[in-house]
């Protein structure tokens, strides 16, 4: 009985995904060899960017997410690259150039996710592009008209649909891309 106890406690274990968190964040592009972090994949692959450039676009590398793409921007700041750290002028800059990125990839069945930084295993602000998947609709969605009204939560993250006349936005979760066909 101990035994079988014990082979349920492991199965539990593997099927509970670990928690990230990447409030610890030490990447610093003035230090290269702190990008070689797993978690600082993405603050490296800002660093191959243009200068001149606000946000850029990659496929997600993650073969169980071969549908997906991640909306970037260039530069870093300190810390877990939390989306309300970013300026409001910015973030709407993110918003409208993620929004388009997602359209000319997923026509009118788009979706947006930013995980929280709690879950999230990349330091860099990173926004998934996906195709929604409409069971994730729930009445926890609020409708917002325009990007510029998108949130910028501070704890948690976001997903994002459009829908007749606006868009419908989730918070108050953190891993928000599970809303985004794989």
């Amino acid at each position: 009985m101990a035994r079988l106890l014990s082979c349920g406690a492991l199965a539990l274990s593997l099927l509970t995904p670990l928690a990230a968190d990447v409030s610890g964040c030490a990447c610093d592009p003035s230090k290269p060899e702190t990008l070689e972090a797993r978690e600082c994949g993405l603050c490296k692959e800002a660093e191959k960017q243009p200068q001149n450039i606000r946000f850029f676009v990659l496929k997600d590398t993650n073969p169980r997410k071969p549908n997906r793409w991640l909306v970037l921007p260039r530069v870093h700041w300190t810390g877990p690259h939390a989306l309300d750290q970013m300026s409001k002028k910015d973030r709407d800059a993110l918003w409208a150039y993620a929004i388009a990125a997602a359209r000319e990839r997923f026509g009118d069945q788009w979706g947006l996710a930013y995980n929280g930084w709690k879950v999230r295993t990349q330091c860099h602000l990173h926004v998934h592009i996906g195709q929604f998947i409409p069971a994730a609709e729930s009445h926890n969605f609020k409708f917002v008209r325009r990007p510029e009204d998108f949130p910028a939560p501070v704890d948690g993250g976001l997903l994002i649909h459009p829908v007749t006349g606006g868009y419908r936005v989730l918070t108050g979760e953190n891993a928000m891309e599970t809303g985004l066909l794989r």
